[in-house]
């Protein structure tokens, strides 16, 4: 589950260019400040963070494990740790320095290093790539030069913390593909997706997964599987899949046609009302599927035969951006474990008790998912594997994104 302006942000004295200044690409410069001003930068990072966490629901608590992960988009992935820089799919060991000390600055997308021997380090990603300075000079990354774009948010509340988000969304983007967690998911799922699509439209980053959409060819992800261990046909991915198609095509895509096929076989009519009733995470959610459905079939400026019934649905309130009007009180449920279903209805109602991670990065997580795999994640640490957490999550990272921005333009 805007701002095209650039601002200067701080240089640090490792002599590498901050992330949003290496994205402006017009060689503008400042003096280098010393270390100390670091060490602040990342104080008012925590500062605006903290103040965050008060505003909603507190902070939650995830490993403590200080990492932090390059290639956003369509570039390859990274992962720093304790003096390595590691291939994260792979596990290939890329660079490693004896560190004295380490300013991990999230907010910045970047690392710098004091070595044991007082050569200063600095591994960064701006919208042109990512970047290791050193005593050698500045190095181009092999592999992570494919372009995006990457606001300061500048005017939001919560800049950095934005910013951060943004990260968390775009870094697990692969080969085109949107994914949960690029670690622990090898298919997108259509809700996920398209989530993360609403973001990547309001960030001018929606063509990092265009070939992916335009791929599309079942109306189903199929990554659920049912109690019998077949794949489930869930009927909000069709409405789900419109939306994201209607981002790059119209509707004389084939996919289309079979969306509009299927959908029949989901059709139920009561008190006059036609709409769409089947199967989604497990469970019938009709009121949460037919608002996908007609929120595709509006993207795609199609003819919306569905009316939304009036049954109590314990997903309608995930859906809070069209058809709010239509939602019947029943028994709904947060858990900490998917903290995107409690971002989401506090979306819709207007509450604020979502939590977000107690570190500094990542913020967003997931835990004990039922179709994770998470052996991967000993790349950053066996403690992720242990503890069945994925971090950072793009479901819940776009659900905390979504809420600041639309609460900034309110």
């Amino acid at each position: 589950m805007m701002f095209r302006s650039l601002t200067l942000s701080l240089f640090l004295s490792l002599n590498c260019l901050s992330s949003d200044v290496a994205g402006m690409l017009q060689g503008e410069s400042k003096p280098p400040l010393k270390m100390e001003d670091a060490r602040r930068q990342l104080n008012l990072y925590r500062s605006e963070l903290n103040s965050f966490r008060t505003q909603y629901g507190g902070g939650y608590a995830l490993p403590h494990v200080k990492f932090f992960q390059f290639g956003m988009g369509n570039r390859n992935k990274l992962v720093y740790r304790d003096g390595i820089l590691l291939n994260s799919l792979s596990g290939d060991t890329l660079r490693i320095w004896d560190v004295k000390e380490e300013i991990i600055l999230p907010p910045d997308y970047a690392v710098f290093l004091m070595t044991k021997k007082g050569e200063k380090v600095c591994i960064s990603e701006d919208q042109a790539g990512v970047w290791i300075n050193d005593r050698l000079g500045r190095h181009s990354v092999v592999k992570t030069d494919c372009r995006l774009k990457l606001p300061d948010f500048k005017g939001n509340r919560f800049p950095m913390v934005l910013k951060v988000l943004h990260h968390e969304i775009l870094i697990n983007i692969l080969d085109s593909k949107p994914l949960p967690n690029f670690f622990v998911y090898k298919k997108p799922w259509r809700r996920d997706g398209a989530m993360m699509a609403m973001c990547l439209e309001k960030t001018g980053n929606l063509a990092l997964i265009k070939d992916w959409v335009l791929s599309l060819d079942n109306p189903y992800d199929h990554n659920n599987g049912s109690i019998s261990g077949k794949p489930e046909n869930e009927a909000d991915n069709l409405g789900q899949t419109l939306y994201l198609l209607s981002f790059f095509t119209n509707q004389h895509h084939p996919l289309v046609a079979k969306i509009l096929e299927e959908a029949k076989k989901f059709e139920k009519k009561v008190d006059g009302k036609l709409f769409i009733s089947g199967r989604s995470d497990f469970h019938e959610v009709p009121v949460y599927q037919t608002k996908w459905m007609k929120f595709g079939l509006k993207s795609l400026k199609m003819n919306d035969p569905y009316q939304i019934p009036s049954i109590s649905d314990d997903y309608s309130s995930l859906f809070w951006w069209d058809y709010t009007e239509n939602y019947l009180r029943c028994d709904e449920y947060s858990n900490d474990f998917y903290p995107y279903l409690g971002w989401a209805r506090d979306h819709f109602k207007g509450t604020i008790t979502g939590p977000v991670s107690n570190q500094d990065y990542p913020l967003s997580w997931e835990t004990k998912a039922s179709e994770a795999d998470y052996s991967k994640l000993s790349v950053i640490d066996q403690v992720y594997v242990d503890e069945k957490t994925s971090a950072p999550h793009t479901w819940h990272a776009s659900e905390m994104f979504l809420t600041l921005i639309q609460i900034q333009n309110e």
